[in-house]
């Protein structure tokens, strides 16, 4: 969860205190190697691969992701990176606060292309149905894939990561938190 959502959703002003860390950030940086060669193997190489950083966890992510995708793949051109703010597309405004975080860019035409959703965590999986849904207002893909760095389970939906840093079973009240330094595990306090 980042950082502002912590500051407005209940307990508001609540603050997180890590418990125990379960990833550094080497372990990131190798989750993310293995990923981005499941990337490759999965896709035949990275010719019309699309990187899509959902804000603010999967941005810097989907970057690190395509930097070793370019250094697995030699010097070619740069795969496209691109950010997507969902919050006008969450299916929760009214009961918590909406807070764009930026302005969504998407580098190419999404048409016939192989877009990579990329966020820090699955949870619910209702901030990728958000992102689905306003992946149509930028074109049709040929295909939609989701990479995440955690997969902390309780799922509200039938959405399925296709690439998976860490499968980390938790509880619905705990919180995770990735950041440049690794995930932590913890809660809010008030």
């Amino acid at each position: 969860m980042a950082e502002r959502e912590r500051r407005l959703t209940p307990p508001y002003g609540g603050v997180f205190v890590a418990r125990t860390r379960v990833m550094s950030d080497d372990d990131i940086s190798r989750a993310t190697w293995r990923m981005a060669h499941e990337i490759i193997e999965h896709n035949q190489g990275v010719q019309g691969l699309i990187l899509i950083g959902l804000q603010t966890g999967g941005v810097p992510l989907a970057h690190q992701l395509a930097d070793a995708l370019g250094k697995i793949e030699g010097p070619s051109e740069p795969i496209p990176v691109g950010c997507l703010d969902v919050a006008f597309y969450r299916d929760d405004i009214g009961l918590r606060p909406v807070l764009p975080e930026a302005v969504t860019e998407i580098p190419a035409d999404l048409d016939n292309q192989i877009v990579v959703l990329v966020d820090d965590v699955l949870f619910t999986g209702r901030t990728i149905r958000a992102a689905l849904n306003a992946l149509n207002d930028y074109g049709r893909p040929r295909a939609v894939q989701l990479a995440v760095v955690i997969d902390r389970g309780h799922r509200e939906l039938p959405i399925r990561p296709d690439y998976v840093g860490k499968n980390l079973p938790t509880r619905r009240d705990e919180v995770v938190n990735v950041s440049a330094e690794g995930v932590d595990l913890g809660e809010m306090v008030k």
